[in-house]
């Protein structure tokens, strides 16, 4: 079973094609934790294996939906939707992890994954001068998102749940996500989660930020 918990590295766009992707069901709310986890949780036999804080910054575009930009532990991470399951659960393929400064091309295909047109004349970007760009950028956002999650399995299926902030503001989070899909879908309804809407992280941070309705 991979670990999504491991250490942040940067990854070339080459090497993260060769990336297999996982789907991916998840939910936001409050109050998840007593309605759902403690009830359900070890019923479905779950087994805790980590647990990992984290500050963020996630970059979202009014344009899509379907590219997670965000920078954790110094990285630059993208990932864009690639398609969807039958039941709906969403598959993101990692795109690359850069280290800043960021070069100008790898600038240029986030923006452009991100359908918003900026003029770059530096060949690269500091953090600082790439959140200048996502500021001058009405089409732009970034949202700072503290997150405390707790790793654990079902059958073998990666689970989380999380404490999330953003900007401030606490949800809570429960997911699913492998490559197996009927696997998914029995750990999603062990844990009683098939109930929720599933939501990505940039639409609950969207409309928590009032950028979605």
């Amino acid at each position: 079973m991979a670990d999504v918990f491991a250490e942040n590295e940067a990854t070339s766009a080459e090497d993260a094609a060769k990336i297999i992707p996982r789907a991916e069901f998840r939910v936001f709310g409050q109050g998840i934790l007593d309605d759902v986890i403690n009830k359900t949780m070890w019923k479905a036999h779950a087994k805790l294996f980590k647990i990992r804080t984290s500050e963020e910054t996630y970059f979202l575009s009014t344009k899509t939906n379907e590219a997670n930009v965000k920078v954790r532990d110094g990285l630059l991470d993208i990932k864009t939707k690639v398609d969807e399951t039958g039941d709906g659960y969403e598959i993101f393929q990692p795109r690359g992890k850069f280290e800043f400064p960021v070069k100008k091309e790898d600038v240029k295909t986030i923006l452009d994954n991100m359908l918003v047109e900026v003029n770059l004349d530096q060949d690269v970007y500091t953090l600082k001068e790439f959140i200048a760009i996502v500021d001058a950028n009405p089409d732009l956002a970034a949202v700072t998102i503290s997150k405390k999650r707790y790793g654990f399995s079902v059958d073998d299926i990666i689970c989380e749940y999380g404490e999330i902030l953003f900007n401030g503001a606490k949800l809570e989070t429960v997911c699913c996500e492998s490559e197996d899909y009927e696997g998914m879908k029995k750990a999603i309804e062990a844990l009683e989660i098939d109930k929720y809407e599933n939501i990505n992280y940039l639409r609950a941070a969207k409309r928590t930020i009032g950028m979605e309705k």
